[in-house]
This record gives C-alpha cells, structure tokens and sequence, in this order.
C-alpha cells in the first residue's frame, strides 16, 4: 500500500485498540452503531459510504475522509462518482472544503494505484 494509506490505517488500528481497552459501554455502543449503521439496508453500503464521504468533507474531518475514501473504494466508487460526490461537497461546504479536496484526490490516487 502507499505510505498514507498505510500511516492512516497503522494509527487508526492502534489508536481504536488503545480506546477500546479502556472505553467505557456507552463508548463502545457509540463505535458499534457507527459501524452497523453502515451496514446494507434500505440504502446499500456503497451510498451509505458516498453520503460519509459528503458529510466529512463538509465537516473538514481529514481522518473522515480518508476513511470514507478507503471505505468508497473497497465498495467500488468510480472516480468518475468519486468527481461527483466531491462537486456535491465543495457546492454544499463552499470553498473551505477546497484544501481538504486537495488532500482527498491524493489519497484517492493512492488508493488507486494499488490495483
């Protein structure tokens, strides 16, 4: 993988694994419904993953981004969707989102330089 590929998932591991050793329940349940609540339904796992991708950029979270990045592309995001989804982030987040778009196109050329 690309170095910040794997810099993002080495910390992200190790820095869960720290908190869920010492989470308390309500925590734990919080990280759980993240993860079930992106789960196959009404809506399938690669729109639910697109709508993340849109909220974190919006939010400017660069660990979210990555993440739903990743995510988008283990569900089979095109980069022509990917272009889309990132026109929709920047009309509704404005030109903030702009530097935080930046950062996503590289990490998405990372992404797919390993196929």
């Amino acid at each position: 993988m690309g170095q910040l590929i794997d810099d993002f998932n080495d910390y992200r591991t190790r820095m869960n694994d720290r908190i869920m050793a010492t989470a308390n329940t309500n925590i734990k349940r919080f990280f759980a419904l993240d993860t079930t609540s992106y789960a196959d339904g009404a809506l399938s796992v690669k729109t639910k993953e697109m709508l993340g991708l849109v909220a974190s950029m919006v939010l400017r979270c660069d660990d979210c981004i990555k993440y739903h990045l990743g995510k988008c592309h283990e569900a089979g995001v095109t980069t022509d969707e990917l272009n889309e989804i990132f026109m929709i982030a920047n009309l509704v987040g404005g030109s903030i989102v702009i530097p935080h778009y930046r950062r996503a196109v590289e990490y998405w050329d990372e992404l797919c330089a390993e196929n």
